[in-house]
């Protein structure tokens, strides 16, 4: 039975007779259909003296294009943790739709272990990435227009640097030209579209603490420089007012519900290998103060989104993690020894098969560097194997056991995709006592007084294990540029290529003694953060030669079909 058969195959609940056993009343919600809702802010208040919840953090070995089941286990845990008599939600980020019409495919999860009804999941939901985009854009907008009508600010072509957004895999709009066909168009100029995950308002929307907090950072957004190289901002601009009011119910957390019908937080869809990878810190506030245990997911592996809910996210909120679970397979694994090559959309080698412990041994490297990426942040982490259904024993046993040797706190084996709640109950307990045990110090990586250039280098050294860093020409320039204006303190939220340690996708397993390349750096000043472009990652995917949305079509009934 394929995912969306057994998503269909389970009656939906009202989505307040899911949100009522957390102590959401019908009032604290702003219902979209009978399935999902909106819970309005002022339940922060409502809630304000309720206990904080156990806070769990879902990660990742660095991964194949494939993934490894982030999400399948951030939904099964929380499910396991509710079978054994705690009150778990999960907050997890909306996929963006480029993605799910490309190679990945949708990201409600799989198996028994989904947030339902997937195709709004996927899909529109509520509405957020639609803001996001008109919101941004508008800011774009009101820039191209006043470099020409009178350029009050003194912008130039050159200097004007925000780009648009749209959320899909389109190649075309990565470097474009624009304000042809005379001067009413516009003035022409080199610019280019980013996905909307990669907007800048769309990290602003994760890490905003509420509306008047949206609105202050909107307002700080930088669109250029003047020719004295002043930065023009939103608020220059007299933008950020209607940014905000396009954002309005975008602030607010989306709910739906899981195959057992419990809660699932869903709002925002940062990038984790351009933006921070997180979902919002609004939802996370709210599931904890609604929770026993919140299960949340970070992007991508322990170097990327996990690195950036510790050093960003929770330094934001001021939140701290109980445990961390990370999230391994065997086919990872065997990746990570340099011996197969997996390609996006194709069958997996026939040799991964097969029982390979030697390859295994050779990749676990990367799971080891994980592992260490998490306990630098002073978090005691459960590796969780998701067993497919090609494993071997040995192999599962070999690696459970390499696991506690490199610093797990335990080791176990999820079967949430094959049996929901029921197959993550093992792994549930080994989180509640990881959680529970009082070995929690939490920490971040680095200072924020500590210089822009030094954030980096302990970056590079520390997550990446690089030697040093190498700078392109001019970067440094731009950090000294970005230091004078007060932009210092500011945390850094690497751009870099998910699918290896390294900057280099190609380097696999646990790559050393190589300097790690800043190609460029920008300001997200209204994000607050510093992102450092390393390598060739790219802010718009591009689409395949047969891209997912090839199988996706819509019946006589409505039902959407090829969706996986």
């Amino acid at each position: 039975m394929d995912d969306l058969k057994i998503a269909r195959s389970v009656k939906l609940s009202p989505i307040t007779a899911v949100a009522s056993p957390y102590g959401l009343a019908e009032e604290d919600l702003i219902p979209y259909g009978h399935h999902k809702a909106k819970v309005d802010l002022s339940v922060l208040k409502k809630f304000k003296e309720a206990p904080l919840g156990k806070y769990v953090v879902v990660t990742a070995v660095t991964p194949t294009p494939l993934g490894e089941g982030k999400t399948v286990t951030t939904v099964g845990l929380s499910l396991g943790l509710n079978r054994l008599g705690k009150r778990a939600s999960c907050t997890i980020r909306q996929p963006s739709m480029g993605p799910v019409f490309g190679i990945k495919g949708g990201a409600a999860g799989g198996g028994f272990s989904q947030v339902i009804p997937p195709e709004d999941f996927n899909l529109h939901l509520t509405g957020d990435f639609h803001a996001v985009a008109a919101a941004h854009n508008l800011l774009a907008a009101f820039a191209d227009t006043s470099l020409l009508l009178d350029n009050p600010f003194d912008l130039s072509p050159e200097r004007l640097s925000f780009r648009r957004v749209v959320d899909m895999n389109d190649r075309a709009l990565r470097d474009i030209e624009i304000g042809l066909g005379g001067k009413k168009n516009g003035l022409p100029r080199r610019t280019g579209f980013d996905i909307t995950s990669a907007s800048e308002v769309m990290a602003i929307l994760g890490l905003c603490e509420g509306i008047q907090d949206l609105r202050s950072r909107l307002g700080r957004i930088v669109v250029g420089k003047n020719a004295k190289g002043e930065n023009v901002t939103a608020e220059d601009l007299q933008a950020a007012g209607a940014m905000a009011a396009i954002m309005k119910d975008a602030v607010q957390p989306t709910i739906m519900q899981t195959l057992e019908g419990t809660l699932a937080f869903v709002h925002t869809g940062p990038f984790a290998n351009i933006a921070h990878g997180n979902s919002s810190i609004l939802a996370d506030r709210i599931a904890l103060r609604v929770s026993d245990y919140v299960v949340t997911e970070a992007g991508f592996g322990a170097d990327m989104g996990c690195e950036k809910f510790f050093n960003i996210k929770c330094r934001q909120s001021g939140l701290k993690p109980d445990a961390a679970v990370l999230v391994v397979t065997v086919r990872a694994l065997k990746a990570h020894s340099g011996r197969f090559k997996i390609v996006p959309g194709k069958p997996l080698p026939e040799e991964m098969f097969q029982e390979d412990l030697g390859s295994i041994e050779e990749g676990i490297c990367n799971l080891e560097a994980q592992i260490q990426n998490v306990r630098k942040h002073g978090v005691p982490v459960v590796v969780c194997l998701n067993r497919f259904p090609s494993d071997h024993p040995n192999e599962i046993e070999h690696i459970l056991s390499r696991a506690c040797e490199m610093g797990a706190y335990d080791s176990v084996v999820s079967e949430a995709f094959e049996k929901g709640g029921e197959g993550a109950k093992e792994l549930a307990l080994s989180v509640m006592k990881a959680a529970e045990s009082g070995e929690a110090d939490f920490h971040y990586l680095y200072s924020l007084e500590a210089s822009l250039s030094e954030k980096i280098e302990i970056l590079a050294k520390e997550m990446y294990r690089a030697s040093g860093v190498e700078y392109e020409e001019g970067v440094q320039e731009k950090l000294d540029e970005l230091a004078h204006q007060g932009f210092s303190k500011l945390p850094i939220c690497m751009a870099k290529t998910h699918l290896s340690l390294s900057h280099d996708p190609k380097k696999k397993g646990c790559p050393k003694d190589y300097l790690f390349p800043i190609r460029d750096v920008r300001l997200a000043a209204g994000a607050g953060f510093i992102y450092p472009l390393a390598g060739k990652v790219m802010t718009m995917p591009g689409l395949g030669r047969n891209p997912g949305g090839k199988r996706i079509d819509i019946d006589e009934n409505g039902q959407i079909h090829g969706m996986f």
